[in-house]
């Protein structure tokens, strides 16, 4: 398909063109890389010899793959085997050049993945796995070994973070402590016994997060690159395992920083997000020296850096669709076919609300003047952000003739540790408190048409939408729900381990413990509250949000022949297959033509 089929509108067009990951390269063989694209019309992986510059498709799944990892050696691709989406299955491998996928772990049954680090010798790995029985375990594989070796086992969540240059290191993610939002870091070795622990607490009650972002990639260099949070946002540090030695780079950078390694060790490729913009600096470990990284404005998504030094980087605005680029100069993937059509950019606005600042970005249709019919598009996460990005969604309802409001409310990234951590125990609530600001700032400044006010998102943004149209009736015009959160006790009962401990986390307890909070925040407590429309999408087969629960809502709404909708498709959290998202973005569409006032 080509830019010259005209019929096609702008906003499929920016669904079906041909996009890319940042590709994931071999560290002893850079010339091998690993990467995700639709080019098929699903989501698979690729493998790509930069030598020859081939590519070629590795996976090849009706419902899309887009787990995978390549081993250090450049030899095997690991790829996460599920069922349609539902996360639950094994890991498999193939050679890098193509062939026979074989099962990588045998002895290891199905479970959620929960980390993976690869030797350098392609065949020694460190497999992380979740079930509702075993709760997290973590094995070794060794070649030659007759079966993978437990090294770790806890009930509560925890996952592999890295495995050290000699193989010999590995550093374990956990929430032993209960608290799933922030965890604390054991490093072990190959037999799991203990080498270092490092575990942050305020004021005697957790309250700070570390992560893993990488051993040096260095031989016999047993320092650790960590996330931390003591400043009140996510900054890199380096600690020295062996000796315990922490050094705190305390960059000068407002927001949130993260880092990955130069591959000699003597440098740091800082990403920098701030305000739903991101960029990239340099960090020299000789002089303490930042140096600023050549990128456009937008939001840098990912990045990495070469051996010879060069960055690549995954770059996009919310006007410019995604480009892989190079600090070298140029594009380092293009892949053929149709462009993807231009948007609008945003427009920046920040609200005063009942927890401080909100920050949200708009769009409208060029040229366009208020009051217009308006989409508040709410982010998934919660622990996640809107930023200044390409996002096909949004850009549709533009083309539509929508205005589209994003907030990133309290829960989000990006705007310190205390705006994230903020919406425990009133869960969801305090994030429609935000919303709601947002709203009479939309309304009053005649940006938003309050009659046509269209609150809608997925997953987490799902659930708020939900709970929104259920305490906040008179507010919305109409809600479009995917992959929600609907009736959070039985949502509990039946998700993935891992979002069990997020749970009890966020609301202090299981349902059993607290179940006025579970009861105050559920969307099916206010469901014959509900006058909106209400058009709800859900995938059979999600573990996050799944589907008896949302059939339990939608029952009930059709029970009192509330105005609804629902659709069901056979994927998981969302659909990697184009047409499908096509499909869905065209049902909500169309169930807003139909709902609100002309």
């Amino acid at each position: 398909m080509s830019d010259s089929n005209g019929s096609m509108p702008d906003w499929e067009k920016r669904f079906r063109a041909p996009r890319v990951s940042l590709p994931d390269w071999a560290e002893d063989a850079p010339d091998r890389s690993l990467f995700v694209s639709n080019a098929t019309g699903t989501y698979e992986l690729y493998a790509w010899d930069r030598a020859t510059d081939t590519q070629r498709q590795a996976t090849d799944r009706a419902n899309g793959t887009t787990d995978g990892v390549l081993s250090p050696d450049g030899a095997w691709i690991w790829w996460f085997s599920d069922k349609d989406g539902d996360e639950f299955g094994v890991w498999l491998r193939q050679p890098f050049g193509g062939g026979t996928d074989i099962e990588a772990v045998p002895g290891l049954a199905p479970s959620y993945p929960a980390g993976l680090a690869i030797g350098r010798d392609g065949r020694t790995a460190v497999v992380g796995r979740s079930t509702d029985e075993d709760g997290t375990t973590i094995h070794v594989v060794r070649p030659g070994a007759e079966a993978p070796a437990e090294i770790y086992r806890h009930r509560e969540s925890a996952g592999v973070g890295d495995l050290s240059h000699d193989g010999t290191l590995i550093a374990i993610e956990h929430t032993e402590h209960g608290d799933a939002m922030h965890s604390a870091l054991r490093v072990v070795r190959l037999d799991g016994s203990t080498v270092a622990e490092l575990d942050d607490t305020e004021g005697g009650e957790r309250e700070l997060g570390l992560e893993v972002l990488g051993f040096a990639p260095v031989e016999g260099d047993t320092r650790l690159l960590v996330g931390h949070q003591r400043r009140g946002r996510w900054e890199p540090m380096v600690w020295d395992v062996a000796s315990g030695t922490q050094t705190d780079l305390a960059l000068d950078l407002p927001g949130d920083v993260s880092a990955e390694w130069y591959p000699d060790g003597s440098a740091l490729l800082i990403a920098h997000e701030f305000e739903a913009r991101g960029d990239l600096w340099r960090y020299e470990f000789a002089a303490g020296a930042l140096t600023k990284v050549d990128t456009p404005p937008g939001t840098v998504s990912g990045a990495t850096v070469r051996p010879d030094g060069s960055v690549e980087y995954l770059w996009s605005s919310a006007a410019e669709p995604p480009v892989v680029r190079s600090t070298t100069g140029g594009v380092v993937l293009d892949p053929p076919g149709m462009k993807a059509p231009r948007s609008v950019p945003v427009e920046d606005v920040w609200v005063e609300g009942p927890g401080g600042r909100i920050h949200a970005l708009v769009q409208k249709p060029a040229g366009a003047s208020g009051p217009l019919p308006t989409v508040f598009e709410i982010h998934g996460g919660p622990t996640w952000h809107d930023s200044d990005s390409f996002a096909a969604g949004p850009a549709a309802w533009v083309d539509h003739g929508y205005a589209v409001v994003r907030v990133n409310y309290r829960g989000s990234t990006g705007y310190g540790r205390e705006w994230t951590d903020a919406l425990k125990h009133r869960v969801g609530l305090i994030e429609l408190e935000d919303i709601a600001a947002v709203r009479e700032w939309a309304v009053s400044s005649g940006l938003a048409d309050p009659d046509r006010l269209v609150l809608a998102g997925g997953s987490w943004g799902g659930y708020l939408t939900l709970l929104g149209i259920g305490t906040r009736p008179g507010a919305w015009a109409v809600g479009l729900a995917a992959v929600p959160v609907a009736d959070y006790v039985t949502a509990y009962e039946d998700e993935m381990e891992a979002l069990k401990a997020l749970d009890r986390t966020l609301f202090g307890g299981a349902p059993d413990e607290v179940p006025d909070r579970f009861t105050a925040s559920s969307p099916i407590t206010y469901v014959d509250d509900v006058k909106a429309p209400v058009y709800v999408s859900a995938g059979l087969n999600d573990p996050r949000c799944p589907i008896r629960q949302i059939d339990n809502y939608v029952d009930r709404l059709a029970a009192r022949d509330a105005v609804h909708e629902v659709y069901r498709y056979e994927a998981g959290h969302g659909s990697l297959v184009v047409d499908e998202r096509i499909k869905q973005v065209a049902l909500e569409l169309d169930f807003a033509r139909r709902h609100l006032p002309a």
